[in-house]
């Protein structure tokens, strides 16, 4: 098949290139020229595509990138795969699928199959999407995006894929598709089953690691720890599920999707209660560190030097999106002390670079492998947020 992927971030370009490799020729629409160029002379941008892996996909032919959205006619199959973040006031901003969608009808006279792959509220492929595109029977269907970034053991191809879509046709036609690069293709009575199930996944982790978090203060305030409560707790061989507190959340997924689930569910007048509180704990968290932080140093950081280390939101992955630790390191400085940042994966971010570990005080908020832990506890103070430096103060 011709397909089309609209958008080449981590879910486009993940998904074109194991379309590439299933054999449909592909081209990556982006509107950045000069990622657009990086691409094509075999530069990936993504952890998990090498260079190598892309340049022999040019060489054949099988996967190109463009901005001319003129390449879209002609394609068989068309896949959304563009951001959807949150505005300032943290609710939905579909303008990047609204783009696409725009740019679909301009450029698509003949029918094709339209994919959504970016997360989005129930109805967005619907109303958002399909109704938008006018004067050609297009056929539509949702397929949310399952990528982890920096998962070894979960990829495209083992990951079940969810399809949903307005007609049986456009079922049958998405199936065809990914079933050519994935081993387990689970189809749903209708698209907004898909996207609701997409963000509850997410919602369900934000949740419980909000649960976490609540608990983990708690447990500091009692004096005894979180971490070994949760341990305990996971001994149990039934009706558990661990998951681990932090300094909040990052990436596009979790600290995004659940917004999403509950802008639609009060559109609908059932209150998202627990989203919300969800939310209003992990925001809270880089505050809650910066406090611990404070305390652990006689009540004052002022004229303090720290070093926050690790700024990416997961481990060994260079991904900075809502990373929790732009917020750690603002409130650092507002409370009087004097601030750098190092991260082994991450050079530069927000106008500045990554610097040595030295300081008088350390805040581990991402481990990478690489960690120097030598340089790390030659620090004054050391606060863990990922608990696994031994001795040290942290959550």
């Amino acid at each position: 098949m011709r397909v089309a992927i609209i958008g080449q971030g981590y879910v486009g370009l993940t998904i074109a290139v194991d379309a590439a490799g299933a054999g449909h020729t592909v081209v990556g629409l982006d509107v950045n020229g000069e990622l657009v160029k990086k691409l094509n002379v075999g530069q990936s941008h993504i952890e998990g595509i090498t260079n190598s892996h892309l340049g022999s996909l040019l060489e054949s032919g099988s996967y190109s990138a463009s901005s001319n959205p003129s390449t879209l006619a002609g394609c068989e199959v068309i896949v959304i795969a563009v951001p959807t973040p949150l505005d300032d006031q943290r609710n939905p901003d579909l303008s990047f699928v609204h783009a696409a969608a725009d740019i679909i009808a301009e450029n698509v006279q003949s029918p094709t199959l339209v994919i959504n792959e970016s997360t989005s509220y129930p109805g967005t492929l619907r109303s958002e999407i399909a109704a938008r595109i006018s004067g050609v029977e297009h056929l539509y269907a949702s397929s949310p995006e399952r990528v982890d970034p920096g998962n070894t053991q979960w990829g495209t191809k083992n990951t079940p894929r969810l399809i949903g879509g307005l007609t049986p046709e456009a079922v049958a036609k998405a199936r065809e598709f990914y079933a050519s690069f994935c081993d387990t293709i689970i189809e749903v009575s209708s698209p907004e089953i898909a996207e609701a199930a997409k963000t509850f996944e997410n919602t369900f982790r934000q949740v419980n690691i909000a649960l976490v978090n609540e608990l983990t203060q708690i447990a500091d305030a009692l004096g005894i720890s979180g971490r070994e409560i949760i341990s305990a707790a996971a001994t149990k061989p039934y009706g558990f599920m661990e998951f681990s507190p932090g300094p909040g959340v990052g990436g596009h997924c979790i600290p995004v999707d659940p917004s999403y689930l509950a802008h639609v569910a009060n559109q609908v007048g059932v209150p998202a209660t627990f989203i919300k509180r969800a939310n209003e704990v992990n925001l809270a968290m880089p505050a809650y560190v910066v406090k611990r932080v404070i305390a652990g140093n006689g009540g004052s950081i002022v004229g303090k030097s720290v070093v926050v280390v690790g700024v990416s939101y997961k481990s060994n992955v260079a991904d900075t999106r809502e990373t929790p630790a732009a917020a750690v390191i603002d409130l650092l400085r507002e409370n009087g002390a004097t601030v750098t940042w190092h991260d082994d994966l991450v050079g530069s971010w927000r106008g500045e670079t990554s610097s040595p570990v030295k300081g008088d005080v350390a805040v581990l908020v991402t481990r990478h492998d690489g960690l120097d832990l030598a340089a790390l506890q030659a620090c004054g103070y050391v606060f863990d947020c990922t608990g696994t430096i031994a001795g040290a103060d942290g959550i």
